[in-house]
């Protein structure tokens, strides 16, 4: 198979994306896969117009490559493409879309308020009366934790939230839920493995997933089997409740009472060095290569080779 990795594109978590591709395109290399890498953004997607490539796997973080846009050109031309379409990108780009949804589908959600520009404080403050003291602070479509903030005292969060506002657009805000940080990939429809994930600074943020060797991923952490069935349902039910295909990642706080709560799914999570979904499938058995091969071949299966992809052995791709 010929297979070009998109990466790159433009919004704030490039460098992640680039970082993910590299990785991509030499898993899929050891794995005998003839591999392109491709730099694309809105203004050069020329890559694209290749009529040689069976599958283009989609590794663009955040913004144009995670929300939807990239995937309704691929739908709309026809192309062959790793992950989940336009619609199910788009509604778990939205973190209050997919907290909604998650919620229907019966898994445990925070309460969320949400913030538009120019709201007045009071407002806020008074939406947030009740919720307790302590709470977080995040844009509605970011990733990899940017713009994310841990903040006391009501006033001070109505601030930080309309800065957030100013920066990122419409953010949110939920109480701060007291537990462990867990996190569960799930590939096709299979959960994999728990990740419980404790950063030196008590902050997940982007320095602790992309910089600091110090934080730790722990598996086996989760004690009780019943919580572990819990986690793993909802892991599942998140992923059906958008319509998710392929692969994903959804991340929970386990609290301290035990309750999962549900904060985001990330349809297309990182694949560096750091990053949880290619550990959690290393623990279940595959190493990198043959999950990015295995991404790959169900992606090209899902449907019918399509007249502008190039005809492939089935014979000679390995399950």
């Amino acid at each position: 198979m010929k297979v070009v990795v998109l990466q790159g594109g433009v919004g704030r978590e490039r460098e992640v994306s680039l970082q993910s591709g590299r990785c991509i395109a030499e898993a899929l290399r050891e794995g005998g896969m003839e591999v392109v890498a491709s730099d694309i953004t809105p203004d050069d997607m020329s890559v694209l117009d290749r009529s040689d490539i069976d599958v283009f796997f989609v590794a663009l973080h955040g913004q144009f490559g995670e929300d939807g846009q990239l995937q309704q050109i691929l739908e709309d031309r026809g192309l062959v493409y790793t992950g989940c379409g336009p619609e199910a990108s788009r509604m778990a780009f939205d973190k209050i879309v997919s907290k909604n949804r998650f919620a229907a589908a019966g898994v445990a959600v925070a309460p969320t308020i949400e913030v538009s520009r120019g709201m007045p404080r009071g407002d806020i403050e008074a939406q947030l009366a009740g919720l307790g003291e302590r709470f977080v602070v995040k844009p509605v479509r970011q990733g990899s934790s940017v713009g994310v903030y841990v903040v006391d005292g009501l006033p001070t969060v109505a601030a930080c939230a309309l800065k957030v506002c100013e920066e990122f657009g419409d953010c949110m805000i939920e109480p701060f839920v007291r537990g462990r940080e867990i996190t569960v990939g799930v590939l096709g429809h299979e959960t994999l493995p728990i990740i419980e994930i404790r950063s030196k600074t008590g902050f997940y943020d982007y320095h602790a997933k992309y910089v600091d060797d110090r934080t730790e991923y722990l598996f086996d952490t989760v004690a009780d089997a019943q919580v572990r069935a819990r986690i793993s349902r909802d892991a599942s039910a998140c992923f059906d409740a958008l319509g998710c295909r392929d692969f994903a990642r959804v991340d929970f706080i386990l609290s301290d009472d035990g309750v999962p709560y549900a904060l985001e799914i990330n349809t297309i999570p990182g694949f560096t060095t750091h990053s949880l979904l290619p550990k959690a499938a290393a623990r279940a058995g595959l190493s990198m290569s043959q999950l990015c091969v295995r991404i790959v071949q169900t992606s090209f299966y899902r449907k019918p080779v399509q007249q502008n992809v190039r005809t492939v052995d089935s014979d000679s791709v390995c399950f």
